[in-house]
């Protein structure tokens, strides 16, 4: 197909924005002087910005596609809404479910791994359980959540040949911290949440290899002055931190204490996205659980839980700018290069350098996402 320039932007390269000439062929990306001679495919981002391709690693759906009952061109159809809003890689987050089903899941992902998905790159699975406190479920199914069993992550993993990337452990739950080296054994990134620990048991799930905090302060024991618990040993230690930057989730000042602790290098903007997302208000649900959303905000409909969002990621760029008043080239690394350091697909992915994949985004003035690159190919859809 010959080579695609991108000409006349500015792009994200070590932090900040430089006046460069984007090449990219057969899916990979070089970075060209300004003014270095084109021919061919040009698009002319004069006044734009060049970002690398956002990387949502928690999310359990959008546009009425649920990923505990997403068959393959569902999984796709979800990969092309995040396309359109600048999220060019994901993992798909499967809510604590039977095994069977938990296995079916695993099945519909393999498959359309192997296929040539339109949309977005499906890069593998999230877990989100089954080995969680019960106290802090959240929108876990309590009869189906379990002590820590090594034998059973095994068999999803070689099921998924490899493709579970990424799992969701609360460290009081029985056989929880033993389990944290096998994940890691078994090339998995561990986070904790959904829990109520002491800050001496998160601190030993830490220390047995636990890599990062699921949303942050959401359905996790809060810090107190004499009981730091789970929140105060991640806040503490050098875990990444997801955080849902929707406005409901965290208060804006939640959002910038977070970055102030944490530091820019160790936060992670994720949607936790429910089947919800790009459409209208109403009764929707996620796993085995009833969700209304009422004004965009998700809730069960049983007892009134949040249970996720229907947040996007350029709309929690946008909420990020307006809330912490940084400039974008200090915020893009939460969408972009802290993702994808996390669950180990940096040499790849999240930023823009020669030989990486093609995944771009172009926003414009107002920062919208303008149009999108996917593995040099300029992605349309009817956003």
């Amino acid at each position: 197909m010959g080579i695609y320039y991108l000409t006349g932007g500015q792009v994200y390269l070590d932090h900040e924005f430089q006046r460069k000439t984007v090449a990219m062929e057969g899916g990979r990306l070089r970075v060209l002087p300004p003014d270095a001679p084109v021919s061919g495919q040009i698009y002319d981002a004069a006044g734009k910005k060049i970002l690398p391709g956002f990387i949502d690693i928690h999310t359990h759906g959008a546009v009425g596609v649920d990923v505990n009952g997403a068959a393959p061109e569902d999984l796709d159809r979800i990969g092309r809404f995040f396309a359109g809003n600048g999220t060019t890689s994901w993992l798909c987050s499967i809510l604590t479910d039977t095994e069977e089903q938990t296995g079916w899941c695993i099945d519909q992902c393999s498959a359309y791994r192997r296929g040539r998905p339109g949309g977005a790159e499906l890069l593998g699975i999230h877990l989100e359980g089954p080995f969680l406190a019960s106290a802090y479920k959240g929108a876990m199914p309590e009869h189906l959540l379990r002590r820590g069993d090594p034998a059973l992550l095994r068999a999803y993993q070689e099921r998924a040949e490899g493709g579970i990337r990424y799992l969701t452990v609360s460290p009081e739950v029985e056989g929880v911290l033993d389990l944290i080296p096998v994940a890691k054994e078994l090339g998995i990134v561990t986070a904790i949440g959904h829990s109520g620990a002491d800050y001496d048991t998160a601190m030993a799930a830490v220390s047995a290899g636990a890599a990062a905090a699921t949303h942050t302060f959401n359905a996790m024991q809060l810090l107190h002055q004499h009981r730091p618990a789970i929140l105060g040993a991640v806040l503490e230690s050098d875990v990444y931190c997801e955080a849902i930057c929707d406005g409901r989730h965290l208060h804006p000042g939640i959002v910038r204490l977070l970055l102030k602790v944490k530091g820019l290098e160790r936060v992670v903007a994720v949607t936790d996205s429910i089947m919800a997302a790009g459409l209208p208000d109403g009764r929707y649900h996620l796993g085995v659980n009833e969700v209304v959303v009422e004004e965009g905000d998700a809730k069960l409909a049983s007892d009134g839980t949040r249970a996720g969002s229907t947040l996007t990621q350029d709309a929690a760029l946008r909420d990020l700018l307006a809330w912490t008043g940084r400039p974008l080239e200090d915020l893009v690394p939460l969408l972009t290069e802290n993702p994808a350091r996390l669950i180990g697909v940096f040499d790849r992915k999240g930023s823009i350098t020669d030989g990486k994949d093609a995944d771009l985004v172009v926003l414009d003035e107002e920062n919208e996402v303008e149009t999108v690159f996917l593995r040099g190919t300029q992605f349309r859809t009817d956003r």
